[in-house]
């Protein structure tokens, strides 16, 4: 691949040439795509620096208010799943929510801004929503009686889930003709829930102001300005409750969709009042659409949502705020979703990719629409059992660290990559989404500057010395004792039908047993000189613990790279010698100039394949 220029200095690619393979744990795929076209690309890494990072508990889920009354197009979705009645002692439910040890679990959405909170300062009746087409958002207040909050915060301490809930933002304002709230946000009632929540001992990770609506609204709006003053008095209510408190909740607004000049406006005027900037993502349109299917599947619509992480991540970057970003609610497909597709084996290619392109953008938390309700829900509104995004967002949480590392692929458009540091582990983990239907894609991988291979030898460790760029071929040993490998997870549909609610990881069903426990997410091993095939309309994540780059920190302390220590270990438990033997290459810094180089060539004898290695 030889040396490029990079702005000021040089950018050296160190490429891990994977070739084509059938790996035979996961035969139904390799069954699946015989007679399949087959193309090649590599995935380039950056392993510098990161460009962006994320929080440990990144993968959040919404439970919201909705009645059992709640239907769309004709449809009734939501059962019990709303706050009011979910059923807290379902084993499946809490089992479902500890496997992430820690969840973080926002509560809220649209009829939060009609609740009100039945402590001893209220003076209303405490009574349920009720369905009515006169009102806003089709339901009447509704109530949130003391004895259910005290039975929600068992269940989240018992889970370990972190709590974000969503206040009423409505309290003390009109409503004008033209659809604008007017007047400042009367906090009594939730002053009085904050209090009773510190009072009980229960720990809230962060409340949140109002529910969309900032710019356009939805129902109403209240202007930035507004919202701005009224998120200081949220902050000042909170630091006088807490203030004997040693944990501080964060303070969280607005939760609505993204408007650049509200939003720009409403972050420049709370500098100092306002933790976390949240926004909502319903980017495929109305569940009812018939076309759902071939907008998750187009890489175009799904890049058009950049744009909007793109922007906030702009305004915050000029901005003077101390906050972060929150995808504080998203479920694609707004009015409830889609049954067969927002909860089915398809919708994980939007998820993942949307979780993937978050980060790249300094995204701190993602939260899915829903954990349970709608034809959305990670798990399964009636029987709790998980559908296929519960997998899919467990797996991130396990394998996908902080620090994001650029990623991009040649070679075809239906390649989605993403690249994090490995999560409790050293090395990366990578993502690669197939969007094509018929084409299985075999990829190299490709590091710009340095990169370190580790590899154990029983006895001892040796370092190659490798202090100049030129290009250095490692042959690596293919007996079963190898230990340089990759961990890698396919996920496919049971028996191709994108529409399926059964996941498989490397061809095994994914279920929980009949205690209700969450399955084990098992690896498949895999020598790294053996490559990686993504078979059509399937994802796989890659953990490569062996694959060290500077933009990953093992233990908090900095990596030993190529160019900085010299080193480039190469460890080899077995049989087999290594010796080094010299080879010449090129590489120029321009077009006109030429370099001739001494190069290093290490080879681990009876090692009939290679892994190549460019610098």
């Amino acid at each position: 691949m030889g040396c490029q220029i990079w702005q000021m200095g040089f950018c050296f690619w160190v490429c891990l040439s994977l070739l084509s393979h059938s790996l035979s744990s996961v035969s139904s795929q390799a069954d699946a795509a015989v007679g399949d076209a087959t193309v090649e690309g590599t995935v380039f890494i950056d392993g510098k620096a990161p460009i962006g990072s994320i929080d440990d508990d990144f993968i959040c889920a919404t439970l919201d208010w909705w009645p059992p009354e709640k239907c769309d197009y004709g449809t009734c979705s939501w059962g019990l799943a709303g706050l009011l009645n979910l059923d807290l002692s379902n084993n499946i439910f809490l089992n479902a929510v500890k496997a992430f040890s820690p969840l973080k679990i926002r509560l809220g959405g649209t009829l939060q801004d009609k609740v009100i909170y039945d402590t001893d300062d209220n003076r209303e009746p405490c009574t349920p929503f009720v369905k009515s087409t006169s009102e806003m958002f089709g339901f009447t207040q509704g109530c949130l009686p003391m004895n259910r909050w005290d039975e929600l915060n068992a269940f989240f301490a018992k889970a370990g889930a972190k709590v974000i809930f969503g206040l009423n933002a409505l309290t003390g304002r009109s409503i004008k003709s033209d659809d604008s709230a007017v007047g400042a946000w009367n906090y009594t009632n939730a002053e009085s829930l904050i209090r009773y929540t510190v009072e009980k001992n229960y720990t809230i990770h962060g409340w949140e102001l109002g529910n969309e609506l900032c710019g356009s609204g939805v129902g109403t709006r209240v202007s930035a300005n507004q919202y701005a003053a009224d998120t200081a008095a949220l902050q000042s209510i909170v630091q006088n409750i807490y203030k004997d408190v040693d944990f501080k909740p964060l303070i969280i607004a607005p939760g609505g969709f993204y408007d650049s000049n509200w939003f720009k406006e409403f972050i420049d005027k709370t500098t100092k009042s306002l933790d976390v900037v949240t926004h909502h993502i319903y980017n495929l349109g109305p569940g009812v659409d018939e076309h759902l299917v071939e907008k998750i599947l187009n890489p175009s619509v799904l890049d058009g949502e950049s744009g909007t992480f793109r922007g906030l991540h702009n305004i915050i970057k000029s901005s003077t705020t101390s906050a972060t970003a929150w995808v504080g609610e998203a479920g694609g497909a707004y009015n409830s979703g889609h049954n067969l597709v927002t909860n089915a084996f398809v919708f994980s290619f939007w998820y993942l990719d949307q979780l993937g392109m978050a980060s790249k953008y300094d995204t701190k938390t993602y939260c899915r629409q829903s954990l349970i309700g709608g034809n959305y829900g990670l798990l399964n509104t009636a029987n709790f059992v998980p559908n296929p995004d519960y997998y899919s967002a467990l797996l991130w949480h396990q394998l996908m660290g902080r620090n994001v590392l650029s990623t991009s692929f040649a070679g075809t458009k239906k390649i989605r990559s993403y690249t994090h540091c490995a999560k409790q582990s050293k090395g990366i983990t990578l993502l690669l989404i197939n969007l094509d239907n018929s084409t299985t894609v075999q990829a190299k991988l490709a590091f710009n500057s340095t990169m370190t291979l580790q590899h154990k030898h029983r006895s001892r460790t040796l370092h190659h010395k490798h202090r100049s760029h030129k290009k250095s071929i490692i042959q690596l040993p293919q007996g079963t004792d190898a230990e340089i490998r990759r961990e890698e997870y396919h996920l496919t549909a049971k028996d191709g039908n994108l529409h399926s609610q059964t996941m498989l990881l490397n061809g095994n069903i994914l279920s929980v047993n009949s205690s209700g426990i969450i399955p084990p997410l098992e690896p498949l091993l895999v020598n790294s000189p053996k490559p990686i095939m993504v078979a059509p309309l399937s994802i796989v994540f890659i953990h490569m613990p062996d694959v060290i780059v500077p933009a990953c920190k093992v233990y908090g302390q900095p990596l030993t790279t190529i160019t900085e220590q010299g080193h480039f270990p190469l460890r080899h438990r077995g049989k087999g010698q290594i010796r080094d033997t010299l080879n010449t290459v090129y590489f120029s810094l321009d077009a006109s100039i030429k370099n001739t180089n001494r190069k290093h060539r290490t080879t681990v004898s009876h090692s009939p394949k290679s892994f190549e290695a460019y610098c």
